[in-house]
């Protein structure tokens, strides 16, 4: 079972939240530099199962409202049509994606095994998101609208004009998917750690019972 017990327990999920909902702040990170991926990831190889699966998608949920109403209202960018929400529908596929790769590890894996876990679910993450948008094409970049294998492999690369290239969204991705998912698998590492030395060491030897004395014989 994937329980975390004591103060670890009540304050993982806190932190996750805290420094994913940090991390959404419009402008104080590059563009796809995120935690979201690790979020995502680390809450299913960490958190017990039911709370692994509602506390970040909840949390995504309610960071993405607030920032389509910020886009809407102080950028003039329409966030609630039907195919931006499709699209972040498509988003949440890959966050589902995400969490259920991280419940394939377990959380005593190894720092380089979670933090190989986590870059590899951003490089998915990436690569289904950015699929959609040249499939769904919500804001009608022309640079999509004839579906073909080189508008994908486009979509992948290069991306649409006015933008930075995406290879360099890929890049962020992965950066901020080792990144995160590396602090906090090794704020895991460190508080087991902390943990165990603060336990008393159990003694292998068998209790030895102490004997009775023989009674002495009564003249």
């Amino acid at each position: 079972m994937r329980i975390v017990s004591g103060v670890q327990g009540k304050l993982l999920p806190f932190i996750f939240v805290l420094i994913f909902a940090l991390s959404r702040w419009p402008g104080l990170m590059p563009d796809n530099f995120s935690a979201a991926y690790a979020f995502a990831f680390c809450a299913g190889v960490f958190l017990p199962r039911k709370i692994s699966w509602w506390l970040p998608l909840g949390t995504l949920l309610v960071t993405d409202l607030a920032l389509n109403c910020y886009y809407q209202f102080t950028k003039d960018i329409d966030c609630f049509t039907l195919p931006t929400l499709l699209y972040m529908l498509g988003n949440y596929a890959g966050y589902v994606v995400l969490i259920a790769l991280g419940r394939g590890f377990k959380p005593k894996s190894s720092f380089v095994g979670l933090l190989g876990g986590g870059v590899l679910g951003a490089l998915l993450f990436y690569l289904v998101t950015n699929t959609l948008s040249w499939l769904l094409n919500p804001f009608g970049n022309p640079e999509y609208l004839a579906k073909t294998l080189g508008t994908w492999i486009l979509a992948l690369t290069k991306g649409t004009g006015g933008w930075p290239d995406t290879w360099t969204f890929l890049r962020n991705t992965l950066l901020s998917g080792g990144l995160f998912t590396g602090l906090f698998a090794l704020g895991m590492k460190l508080s087991e750690s902390a943990k165990e030395a603060e336990e008393p060491e159990e003694s292998n030897e068998a209790e030895i019972e102490p004997t009775a004395e023989p009674e002495e014989s009564k003249a």
